[in-house]
């Protein structure tokens, strides 16, 4: 019989509320032993997510929620960040190095290749009005 065990945390798409749901989730993820290396992987696969939220899906609007919803099933967690903002016109476009629809400022287009790069998986799915992004890290 698998183990298994879930969280949900609603946060305001602030950007001071990032390192928290980073910290949440990685308390969340040492239930199953991962290795510091695995912590800092998904905390940083985390950040890239949740940083996407505030900045693209409410387009640094500092309002609008984010969920993550975490489960932990044997070795394996799974992340699934959502937001209610924009969505994203083209998911395979938007995953590609160095894409971004960002002119201003500091953005790298590099988010979903940082997530692709410390998590197992990466899926996303959108729409107008909501946007997924599911994380996979298993622990072996």
């Amino acid at each position: 019989m698998s183990e298994t065990n879930s969280m949900k945390l609603i946060i305001e798409a602030k950007s001071q509320n990032e390192s928290f749901a980073r910290s949440v989730v990685a308390a969340f993820f040492v239930q199953i032993n991962p290795t510091l290396e695995q912590v800092e992987d998904i905390k940083t696969a985390v950040s890239e997510a949740v940083t996407n939220c505030i900045v693209h899906g409410y387009e640094s609007a500092q309002k609008g929620l984010i969920e993550i919803e975490c489960k932990l099933v044997d070795n394996t967690l799974s992340v699934e960040i959502k937001d209610y903002g924009k969505g994203i016109e083209n998911v395979e476009q938007a995953m590609k190095p160095f894409y971004t629809t960002v002119s201003t400022g500091e953005r790298s287009g590099m988010g979903f290749t940082v997530m692709q790069a410390f998590c197992d998986s990466v899926e996303v799915h959108s729409e107008q009005g909501q946007t997924t992004v599911k994380l996979t890290k298993k622990v072996a």
